[in-house]
């Protein structure tokens, strides 16, 4: 078979990038290990994505957002970053800016669903789901991707097959991998108190905790720990579990039952040597995986996407072939200009606020203090965490 682009992994970037590749004319085939009824009706996976106003403009902009129920997109009115207990939070909102909302949080499988939704009608995008890639051939004028069930000759492939991306290691490209050493918890919980749509990040005394407001009274729960007490939580009885995370959040929102499955995650952050050699490039986490303390991972995704649809488009206008190198360096660098410093601010965040000792507690408290005094500072960050920014 053959195909202008080969996409190897349908996670959201992989069917962002299908997406806006063809809506420049070009043919696309997607290749997902997962089967085809997987990505149609993608499960909860715990996961609650802060999308910023630029990353809805994305995927209205390329026919997912519709795809989106109404009722599963709830808008962040108020960011807190709290350390310890009864310390002055950091707080971030909209007031001044004319919008009503930071962001909007959308669960990740919801997301999922409505990428595979929109792709499976675009005629020009074939989805083979069920296909495991072994090898990419590499050709002088065109790229093979040897599967399961036969080869995909195209000009250009993409690989969007996750942090710990098989094809970039077949590819020969490192990365650097920085383990945190912890792993997070997510679900949702039911409360009593209202959340007002506000999202807190709290740094306590040996955990680190997010809650993120959903619609219909409930919260995603963002727990980070080391491993080991992380898998206990996970297998514990159900009342012993709330009342367990009633007790970690310091029974800030009531009484809390969980009203999901628990789902946990390993933290490393990656970040690829390189994004592109000749006829290939990475993109989403196989090119930058970010630490979740920031809510940006997603959102780099969609933008490295992006950047690499924009960079194709404009050398189609000069004739010039999509996979050639100088096409494919101009996307690492301007990608890469909009993640290392992130990734690397983002891992010194990670570091400074999950350190308990004594003198990274106090610099912690000094620090949240003075940065809300700062508003220079916080109107930075709130740029940042909104990202009204318009797309191309």
């Amino acid at each position: 078979m053959q195909s202008d682009v080969t996409i190897i992994g349908g996670g959201p970037v992989g069917l962002a990038t299908a997406l806006s590749l063809e809506a420049l004319g070009l043919s696309v085939t997607v290749m997902e290990r997962a089967p085809a009824s997987t990505l149609a009706e993608a499960p909860f996976d715990g996961r609650e994505i802060a999308l910023t106003h630029h990353s809805v403009s994305v995927l209205k902009n390329i026919g997912a957002w519709a795809h989106i129920p109404e009722v599963a997109i709830s808008p962040l009115r108020e960011a807190r970053v709290e350390t310890g207990r009864h310390n002055h939070p950091l707080t971030f909102d909209t007031r001044g800016r004319g919008v009503d909302a930071l962001g909007y949080l959308v669960s990740n499988h919801l997301i999922r669903r409505a990428l595979y939704a929109q792709a499976s009608e675009r005629p020009g995008i074939t989805i083979r789901g069920g296909t495991a890639t072994q090898y990419v051939r590499n050709g002088r004028e065109e790229m093979t991707v040897v599967h399961d069930g036969g080869e995909e000759t195209s000009r250009l492939v993409v690989a969007a097959d996750g942090r710990f991306s098989q094809v970039r290691r077949l590819q020969r490209i490192g990365a650097v991998v920085h383990d945190f050493r912890r792993s997070m918890l997510v679900c949702r919980m039911a409360h009593e108190s209202p959340h007002h749509h506000v999202a807190t990040q709290w740094f306590d005394e040996g955990q680190t905790i997010a809650l993120l407001p959903v619609n219909g009274g409930a919260s995603s729960v963002v727990l980070t720990l080391p491993s080991d007490r992380i898998e206990a939580l996970r297998h514990m009885e159900r009342d012993a579990f709330n009342a367990q995370i009633m007790q970690r959040v310091g029974n800030r929102l009531g009484r809390m039952r969980l009203v999901s499955t628990r789902h946990v995650y390993p933290l490393r952050g990656v970040y690829a040597h390189r994004f592109a050699t000749p006829g290939f490039a990475l993109v989403g986490d196989a090119a930058v995986g970010m630490h979740p303390i920031t809510a940006h991972g997603f959102n780099l995704g969609l933008k490295g996407q992006e950047t690499l649809a924009q960079e194709v488009a404009a050398a189609m206008e000069k004739g010039a072939p999509i996979g050639s190198l100088s096409v494919l360096r101009r996307f690492e660098r301007r990608h890469r200009l909009a993640t290392a410093p992130l990734f690397a601010a983002t891992n010194g965040i990670a570091t400074l606020y999950t350190r308990d000792e004594m003198p990274f507690r106090e610099l912690r408290r000094a620090g949240l203090r003075v940065a809300d005094m700062l508003s220079p500072f916080k109107n930075a960050v709130t740029d940042m965490l909104m990202d009204r920014q318009k797309t191309a």
